[in-house]
């Protein structure tokens, strides 16, 4: 699974909501939701479309779309 965090604080950071950036890719909300909350995986269509939208460099992609979620272990 991966960790969406910084890819969810930068739309907070530029005001962007989860609906917006949906319409804006042309995709239903609930869709975008689960692949935030690593139910699904995004395409590389859609990684490219909101390196667009939300003006991320190429070099960025792996922070924001490949960074490993840790598990606590107790």
């Amino acid at each position: 699974m991966y960790d969406y965090s910084k890819l969810l604080g930068t739309l907070k950071e530029k005001g962007i909501t989860q609906m917006q950036l949906a319409a804006a890719m042309r995709k239903n909300v609930a869709t975008i939701n689960a692949k935030l909350n690593g139910y699904s995986y995004f395409t590389q269509n859609e990684i490219a479309q909101i390196c667009e939208i939300l003006e991320l460099s190429h070099e960025s992609i792996p922070t924001y779309f490949f960074t490993h979620k840790l598990r606590k272990i107790l």
